[in-house]
């Protein structure tokens, strides 16, 4: 072999190593760089989730607060009805009082008049009724 030959043999090895390196590094670029795509896309993808998961627990937050508010305000009611059941049952043994009081007011006056019976049937029965013997015909 000539000179020539050997140079152009080892020039032609060297461009292939230097092809064969270079070819490599650009691959090796490709594969990292699509590598960070990847990267940035999961990074997107996990900034997304957590707005999704911030938004949920938001929500999840204010509707807690809209049941404590509910909640409360049902207490409130009940503790109103409570009140009223109260006063009405005060009420109920007041009229209960007055009733006996106007019975007894009734009794003195059969007592006291000469023109009524004694049974006191015409004064209950118009206890019963709401209206008044002494408006009643005779």
């Amino acid at each position: 072999m000539s000179t020539a030959a050997i140079i152009a043999i080892v020039v032609g090895a060297i461009l292939l190593l230097v092809l064969f390196v270079v070819g490599t590094r650009m691959a090796r670029q490709r594969r990292l760089e699509g590598r960070r795509q990847k990267a940035v896309g999961l990074r997107q993808q996990a900034q997304h989730g957590e707005r999704t998961a911030e938004d949920a627990r938001a929500a999840a937050d204010e509707e807690a607060a809209r049941a404590q508010r509910v909640r409360a305000e049902a207490d409130e009611k009940e503790a109103e009805a409570r009140r009223h059941e109260i006063a009405a049952q005060e009420r109920t043994g007041e009229a209960e009082g007055k009733t006996v009081v106007a019975r007894e007011h009734h009794d003195r006056a059969r007592e006291v008049d000469p023109d009524v019976s004694d049974s006191g049937e015409d004064e209950a029965l118009d206890l019963n009724d709401g209206t008044d013997s002494a408006s009643r015909p005779m």
